[in-house]
């Protein structure tokens, strides 16, 4: 064998941090490690919110945002307990979270079953995760971590009972639009690729993070109008000065785009918005939602490679 193989070897988590508070959690808490977490679990991009992030009269570890909400992350450099299990659903009722992450060394069987259940019997809007992370290293290679996912939502069980529900409950507007984002998003899953929209549901939106708080895109439908968009949605205490920032670029975006978006400042209103369309697009002609999808993935991946940048420099 012309190259001889490494072994392969565990390094325990101790070895690497040996304070949770004060050594692990700052390191997670770095983008290239969110975003390293984020891919394990399929989810979209994590955007940091705190550390040690109060919550009452106790701290959650880590706090973040995605394109659905609030993301608590609570860590544990052992095997898991009943008083992180507690922790968790404290937290998660105390800031609203909408996904869960526990990380441990390793999961109690019991625990397993817990957070599964909590998937099986909580609202559709609040996802539970368990990851085990381990460490690995070859000869003198630095040390790498895995972040092994134990428990994660059923979403094809989920979408079926949202889907359920929809067609019980909503307006057959409502059901199709619904029936629209879970083909994308399977559409998406089926092609491999890189876009993560939010999870599916019954309404005329769906929000890919762009990598800022308060600002996003959203992929949109309006059957009135029969057409199909992409937006950056500006929803943030500080909405017109970002939009006029932005502003300043309109004719170098447009041209990257080699499209005319439509900047609305909405002066009335809290929000901008700033949108590229595709008419013709009937969302009661099924047969042609493989294009509409195809558009959207390439109009949101064009915006997100223009807008990424200019958001993270706003101020």
């Amino acid at each position: 064998m012309k190259h001889p193989l490494g072994k392969l070897e565990r390094i325990p988590l101790r070895k690497a941090w040996a304070h949770e508070a004060g050594e692990f959690t700052p390191w997670l808490a770095q983008a290239n490690n969110l975003t390293l977490l984020a891919e394990s679990l399929g989810l979209g991009e994590l955007e940091l919110v705190g550390t040690e992030h109060p919550v009452g009269d106790f701290k959650v570890d880590i706090l973040c945002t995605d394109d659905g909400g609030k993301v608590i992350i609570e860590n544990q450099l052992e095997k898991t307990n009943h008083t992180h299990l507690g922790q968790i659903l404290t937290y998660a009722a105390g800031v609203g979270a909408r996904k869960v992450v526990w990380l441990a060394e390793s999961f109690r069987t019991e625990h397993v079953a817990a957070l599964e259940f909590l998937n099986q019997h909580t609202t559709d809007e609040l996802d539970f995760f368990a990851v085990e992370i381990e460490l690995w290293r070859i000869g003198d290679s630095p040390m790498a971590p895995s972040f092994n996912v134990v428990v994660k939502p059923n979403d094809w069980a989920k979408t079926g009972q949202q889907n359920a529900k929809a067609a019980a409950t909503t307006t057959p507007t409502k059901q199709r639009q619904l029936k629209f984002w879970t083909g994308w998003q399977s559409w998406l899953q089926a092609k491999g690729s890189a876009l993560r929209p939010q999870k599916p549901l019954p309404q005329h939106w769906t929000n890919i993070a762009l990598g800022r708080s308060g600002i996003h895109l959203a992929a949109t439908l309006n059957s009135r109008e029969s057409r199909v968009g992409i937006e950056v949605y500006i929803d943030h205490d500080n909405s017109k000065a970002m939009f006029k920032q932005l502003q300043v670029h309109q004719v170098a975006i447009d041209t990257a785009l080699d499209a005319k978006l439509d900047w609305m400042e909405l002066p009335d209103g809290h929000a901008c918005r700033i949108l590229q369309v595709r008419a013709d697009s009937p969302l009661d002609d099924e047969a042609q939602w493989p294009s509409y999808y195809a558009w959207l993935e390439q109009a949101a991946l064009r915006m997100s490679d223009v807008f990424r940048p200019l958001v993270k420099e706003l101020n």
